[in-house]
């Protein structure tokens, strides 16, 4: 009896991988459903609260210079090291990289752009709106307030909202974003918040930003994703776009162009170095074919060509002249 070899969980993995990939017709792509509409409102008006809170200086503000006053990373000195190490994971380079890595590889086996256009756009979202934010408000960090109790806002800063917590949102939530099913989408929405709530948690134990600051670096993420369905046509049609230039410039690769038909070939003929044997060899009608009037034959005057060989003859006649008296030889 014949048994076959049980197969492990690596040997199932790169057997799964091993399969011919096919374009994930059947996922369906996000759209802004009525339920995200009111999410997406709801965290835009969450978004103007903290920063009228800030603006007047109210108790969230107070609650800023108290975390501050309380220096976390010297209350627990011993876990510095390993949050310089992991707030990487809100940095814009290094989380780029790597969730790029991945969304190419899944584009590669899928056949499909979407994962890599979506990173992209939301990342372009999140630099335009974050950004702006930082440089319109301009409020300074911890390490560099002027007035203990002031909102350190309008004064050349660029910490609010925190950059790294917005990134970690967007970044590693692009993964549930893109997920195909259901339970990955669960999971990855758990990971990616745990991930961003750390990296936020990490930059108020560093100093380096407000509490304040990471609310509105969650809230900002939160919305970029939250909004993002309202680019998916743009992803499509970029999408199809680049196929089709992809697939012209295939076709103009491989492409040669055809001779017309019944098209007589054209011959090249050499040109000797002689030109007397050019004029021997012409294939061009004889002088006395030239266009213009002709006499006939029995017109033209006979003309010896100069320098003939053919020795003179006596008895030889023009015609049409009578000939002469011949000598009459003795018989």
């Amino acid at each position: 009896m014949r048994t076959e070899p049980k197969l492990t969980r690596l040997d199932r993995v790169f057997a799964r991988l091993d399969r011919e990939p096919e374009r994930p017709a059947h996922i369906d792509v996000p759209k802004m459903s009525r339920h995200r509409i009111v999410l997406f409102a709801a965290t835009l008006a969450f978004y103007g609260a903290i920063v009228w809170a800030v603006v007047i200086t109210s108790w969230l503000v107070r609650l800023d210079w108290q975390v501050m006053f309380f220096r976390p990373y010297q209350q627990w000195s011993e876990i510095h090291w390993f949050v310089d190490y992991y707030v990487v994971l809100g940095q814009r380079g290094p989380t780029a990289v790597m969730v790029a890595a991945w969304l190419g590889w899944r584009s590669w086996r899928q056949h499909t752009l979407r994962p890599l256009l979506a990173l992209g756009v939301s990342l372009l979202l999140l630099n335009v709106t974050v950004g702006a934010a930082k440089y319109g408000m301009g409020r300074l960090g911890p390490h560099y307030a002027t007035m203990i109790g002031a909102n350190e806002m309008w004064l050349g800063g660029d910490i609010f909202p925190s950059g790294h917590t917005a990134n970690a949102v967007v970044t590693w939530g692009i993964l549930a974003y893109l997920a195909s099913g259901a339970r990955a989408q669960r999971w990855l929405s758990a990971v990616s918040a745990v991930t961003s709530l750390g990296v936020g948690m990490a930059t108020v134990y560093l100093g380096t930003h407000w509490l304040s600051d990471v609310l509105l670096g969650w809230t900002a993420g939160l919305l970029i994703l939250l909004g993002l369905p309202w680019f998916e046509p743009l992803i499509a049609r970029a999408e199809d776009a680049i196929f089709d230039l992809r697939d012209r410039l295939r076709v103009r690769r491989h492409h040669t162009p055809a001779e017309p038909a019944g098209a007589p070939p054209v011959l090249v003929t050499p040109v000797p170095a002689d030109r007397d044997d050019v004029a021997a060899r012409s294939p061009r009608a004889p002088v006395y074919l030239a266009p213009g009037p002709h006499t006939t034959r029995s017109e033209r005057t006979p003309t010896t060509p100069a320098g003939s060989r053919r020795p003179p003859h006596p008895e030889r006649h023009p015609r049409g002249s009578s000939p002469s008296a011949r000598p009459v030889t003795g018989g």
